[in-house]
């Protein structure tokens, strides 16, 4: 773990990231040395800073870091860390703030292999997220309505949780991204008043683009979702992987999302 360039794993008691979840980070895969999508992931961060006023660490001061992090962590998952950094007492931040940023490392997930081949078990969380548009696809972490969603099951063979806003629109899940395909074209939530925006929705949506495959981006219904021709989840660390199971809905095929793993796996 890197704290500012340095190695260490402590903070100060007073950063606001700590104290407020005033700060974002984005999370990305590696594998064989190399950090995967690493420039896609770069601009999310730099747009999230400023989408809440923080600056941002430079891409060359970060890429060199994350390099010389890699040497010893090949095959990893990695998180960046921004956070507003020090201040006193009370919400409002200082005037003049001096940015925290982090370096986090841990191992890759050892996720069973027929979650991708056959699909996941999802189901659907009570807890609803709330709206404010301000905050919208951004990976800021104050991510409490997450954790509270993730911890209503305890079941090692349910993987995900879907996400409804406050109104009835399904979001998203805990941690990923969902597209829905009905009738040869994808659909994936609008995330204009929550949820977050990942990179590997851009992805999915810039294939789709590349390959004359219709996408929308727009509200969606529960009903929608359970009468879906497939349904998959995405983030930057599972790739992609279809669901099976959703409430009292079963799916056993998924010809079109596995053209998608196909055709998105190992692509820079």
């Amino acid at each position: 773990m890197l704290v500012n360039g340095k190695h260490s794993n402590q903070i100060s008691i007073r950063d606001r990231g700590l104290l407020y979840g005033d700060g974002v980070f984005r999370t990305l895969r590696v594998i064989d040395g190399a950090p995967l999508h690493w420039p896609l992931h770069y601009q999310k961060l730099l747009y999230d800073c400023a989408a809440i006023g923080i600056d941002c660490p430079e891409l060359g001061l970060l890429t060199g870091e994350l390099e010389g992090l890699l040497e010893n962590h090949p095959d990893s998952v990695v998180k960046i860390i921004v956070t507003r950094g020090e201040g006193a007492r009370g919400y409002a931040p200082p005037s003049v703030t001096e940015p925290t940023y982090i370096w986090d490392v841990s191992p890759l997930p050892d996720y069973p292999v027929d979650w991708r081949k056959y699909g996941i078990k999802a189901i659907l969380c009570q807890l609803r997220l709330s709206n404010q548009p301000r905050l919208a696809g951004i990976k800021h972490l104050n991510r409490l309505e997450n954790v509270l969603a993730a911890n209503e099951w305890d079941d090692a063979d349910i993987a995900e949780g879907l996400m409804m806003d406050t109104a009835g629109n399904v979001i998203e899940a805990t941690r990923s991204n969902l597209f829905m395909v009905v009738q040869g074209q994808l659909i994936t939530p609008e995330l204009s008043r929550c949820g977050v925006a990942g990179v590997q929705r851009d992805r999915v949506i810039n294939w789709a683009n590349q390959h004359d495959v219709p996408v929308q981006v727009r509200d969606v219904s529960l009903t929608e979702v359970l009468l879906a021709d497939e349904l998959f989840i995405v983030n930057s660390i599972i790739g992609v992987w279809p669901l099976r199971e959703l409430e009292n809905r079963q799916w056993i095929d998924f010809p079109f999302t596995k053209n998608i793993c196909l055709d998105m796996e190992g692509v820079e």
